[in-house]
């Protein structure tokens, strides 16, 4: 089992936040024993803009047993698509692409997705598994 990560939830556990960080951790730690946790190119630029140095972003995102996995063309493409209908839909600028490359990713190259934003990834990306930490 492959679980892709959203940023939201490493920001909760790296950023110690007192509303999200313990649901968050859980399940981080419940995802990994299940199978492999990655992120992708957006996720770990985001991430890693949290550090101060690289190395120390090396050190956390290690110590959590997270993956790098790039993003493949199949799920460039498929963000694209999706965020031009979003605009069709909308009209709005509310989300910007990196929350449809972040869904297409594990849509298209994992099995599911954690993040609090299930709402959002639902609606757009419909087949995909999404765990939300804050739920059940």
């Amino acid at each position: 089992m492959i679980t892709a990560v959203d940023t939201s939830i490493l920001i909760d556990v790296f950023r110690d936040d007192p509303v999200y960080c313990r649901a968050s951790a859980d399940a981080l730690r419940r995802c990994i024993q299940q199978g492999r946790l990655v992120v992708c190119d957006v996720v770990w630029a985001e991430l890693a803009a949290l550090f101060p140095s690289r190395a120390l972003f090396d050190e956390q995102i290690n110590l959590l047993g997270i993956d790098f996995l790039a993003m493949d063309c199949e799920a460039a493409a498929l963000a694209g698509h999706l965020w031009r209908r979003y605009h069709s839909d909308v009209g709005g600028r509310e989300r910007v692409i990196a929350d449809f490359l972040i869904g297409a990713h594990a849509k298209s190259q994992c099995d599911r997705l954690l993040t609090r934003d299930r709402g959002f990834y639902r609606g757009y990306f419909r087949e995909l598994d999404v765990l939300d930490p804050t739920v059940g």
